[in-house]
């Protein structure tokens, strides 16, 4: 297998680009200096970010790479770049064929010579693709892991050139992750047959273990790893108490993101389908997603979201990887994630363009429950459940914590925070009691209805015995003749079961068995003996929780949460750039923020730009869009300002 120079020359396609081969020609340095020629001109930025200048030089050295690096970081940059400055074609492994489309689409927009190969081109478009591959008319080439693996699929990339392989979403490779997929295993085979060529490993979502099996299970133990803090400041965490959840969202949506794009995350289908169709008739335009719907139905709601403005999408976790839709503006969880890394990668596609968003989740009793009783459930091994059990603890002790949830969340990752000052918690600090007692009359509850009377029961009942409520269990269990009976009267039973949900994320209390019965857990003997101090908080109202209008939140009007600080005047010609935006996204039927983001439009409006040159000075103005849109933009800023 022949190797890469490890200073390339500028790939042909770029070549045409206004003045991008005189500038990289001259640019002094390496392939550090191309790329920041190659981030200007193509994508219209000024400056890397993080760790992304070092690690395209490293790759665009020939050298392997794993990266972990938070949604809207910036990770695509990581090996297009690298893919553009080195000889050959990029080939990018995705599980996302659905997105394939559009994430070639964008490439397209801005220069880059992009196809995809998957299941969904007949013959005679798949073997298009494959001649311009071997013809090195690509400068990236997406696929899916299944197809990748295939002997023929090797034996093509054999007759290539390939610049890199990027195995995006990389943490489907770990087994006991939370997206895992079996066909990312076989990429292994990469680092045999293509041993000269560099690999690079990316994900938004990783614990330590999920690190330690992306490198193992991909065989880079020899590669460069890039750790990005896993902080998204932007996004506000809020977790509030399940009371009518769906009024909860509502109420959400109405206050304070009206007119904005967002996410709804449901665990059933059937919930998908029932909360879109209340959102509809209460004039919020939602479409639902599940694995369930027609494969074009899923298709045809995943490009009205893409495409249109202010949708709301309702999905089961089949939704949302490789989203990149940059104005989402709020993800919302109306039953419990699995997992803090699923729970981290979904609000992840909040707030891509840096802006003001909202993480919020309305949490209950009954989802703690019905998780666990998934779980003991399942056909899994007896490992995997332990995994799937810890997995869930931590995401309980996310949603009981009274300290700051970003530190919490960012702990999990392996990552030291302060308190941000920008989550629920740390606005309106939750108060603590001292539930010592009532912890101890629920244990005594439980264990009296087992010994005496040989019966286990869910919250339902037990809160029945506490309170002394009578019932028809109640009676045929003589359940008022044990100590326990109305023992517990000093709490309502909206408090008892708030207690409750704590003392299960804390292991004081089990749920098992198909039906939930309640069971003292691991955690109950100090409690029970009196060796430990119970602090639980004090359950705070749904939709109580202080809002800050600083850095996690935008006031300003529905639509775009960009715009929030600019002038009347300025909105005017803010308002009249987006509706030209639309007109054109429509006429090539692509995404608006295909054609330009809502920040690129805040730039243009306030640097009013008198000349095409210096339009091509706003971020996010590259060459190619420069030369086919500059003297459009500057039609509507001069139309617009009379």
């Amino acid at each position: 297998m022949e190797t890469h120079p490890a200073e390339p020359a500028l790939p042909e396609s770029l070549e045409s680009l206004p003045g991008i081969a005189d500038a990289a020609a001259g640019a002094p340095g390496g392939a550090g200096a191309r790329a920041l020629e190659v981030l200007s001109r193509v994508f219209g930025y000024d400056a890397f970010r993080g760790d992304q200048a070092a690690i395209i030089e490293h790759v665009a050295g020939g050298g392997d790479a794993v990266v972990l690096m938070p949604t809207g970081g910036g990770k695509s940059l990581c090996y297009q770049i690298p893919s553009l400055l080195r000889e050959g074609t990029g080939v990018v492994i995705s599980p996302l064929i659905a997105l394939m489309a559009d994430q070639v689409a964008a490439l397209e927009a801005v220069g880059i010579r992009a196809a995809f190969l998957n299941s969904t081109l007949d013959p005679h478009e798949a073997q298009a693709v494959e001649q311009q591959l071997l013809a090195g008319e690509l400068d990236l080439l997406y696929m899916a892991p299944e197809r990748l693996v295939l002997q023929r699929t090797l034996g093509l990339l054999q007759r290539a050139r390939i610049a890199l392989f990027a195995i995006d979403e990389a943490h489907c490779v770990a087994q006991w992750g939370h997206d895992f997929r079996p066909d990312y295993l076989g990429l292994s085979v990469l680092a045999e047959a293509f041993p000269g060529v560099p690999r690079i490993a990316l994900t938004a979502t990783a614990t330590r273990q999920t690190h330690e099996e992306i490198t193992r299970n991909l065989r880079m133990e020899q590669a460069q790893h890039y750790v990005s803090s896993f902080d998204r400041p932007n996004i506000q965490y809020r977790i509030e108490p399940k009371d009518r959840a769906r009024e909860q969202l509502l109420r959400l949506i109405r206050a304070e993101h009206p007119g904005e794009a967002g996410i709804v995350y449901c665990l059933s289908r059937r919930s998908v389908e029932e909360v879109a169709a209340w959102l509809s008739e209460r004039d919020v335009p939602a479409l639902p997603y599940h694995a369930g719907l027609d494969a074009r139905v899923r298709q045809h709601h995943q490009e009205r979201f893409l495409r249109e403005d202010g949708l709301v999408i309702v999905a089961t976790i089949a939704f949302g990887m490789g989203i990149d839709k940059p104005d989402v503006r709020f993800v919302a969880h109306l039953d419990l994630p699995k997992s803090i890394e699923g729970y981290y990668q979904e609000t992840g596609r909040a707030g891509r363009d840096g802006q003001p968003s909202t993480a919020w989740m309305a949490y209950g009793l009954g989802d703690v429950v019905s998780q666990r009783k998934f779980i003991d459930g399942g056909d899994g091994s007896e490992q995997f459940k332990r995994n799937a059990r810890s997995h869930l603890d931590a995401m309980l002790a996310l949603c009981e914590t009274v300290t700051c949830r970003r530190v919490q969340l960012l702990r999990y990752f392996g990552q030291d925070s302060e308190p941000c000052g920008n989550c629920d918690t740390c606005l309106s600090p939750p108060k603590t009691w001292d539930a010592t007692v009532a912890a101890q009359k629920m244990l005594s509850a439980l264990i009296r209805l087992d010994r005496e009377r040989g019966q286990k029961f869910g919250s339902g009942q037990i809160i029945e015995v506490l309170l002394g409520r009578e019932n028809d269990r109640s009676r045929q269990g003589r359940h008022h003749e044990l100590s326990v009976w109305g023992i517990g009267t000093e709490l309502s039973e909206r408090e008892w079961r708030t207690a409750l949900r704590q003392l299960l994320a804390r292991g004081i209390v089990e749920a098992e068995g198909d039906y939930g019965v309640l069971v003292p857990g691991p955690q109950a003997g100090p409690v029970l003996s009196g060796e430990t101090v119970l602090e639980l908080a004090v359950d705070r109202a749904p939709g109580k929780a202080s809002r800050s209008r600083g850095a996690g939140s935008g006031g300003g009007s529905a639509g775009s949460r960009a715009a929030d600080g600019l002038e009347p005047a300025q909105r005017e010609v803010f308002e009249a750039l987006r509706a030209w935006r639309t007109s054109v996204a429509t006429e090539k039927a692509i995404p608006p923020y295909m054609v330009f983001s809502d920040a690129t439009l805040v730039g243009i409006v306030e640097a009013r730009p008198g000349s095409v040159g210096a339009l091509g000075g706003v971020s996010g103005v590259g060459a190619k869009k420069l030369a086919e849109y500059g003297q459009d933009v500057l039609d509507v800023l001069t139309g617009s300002t009379g």
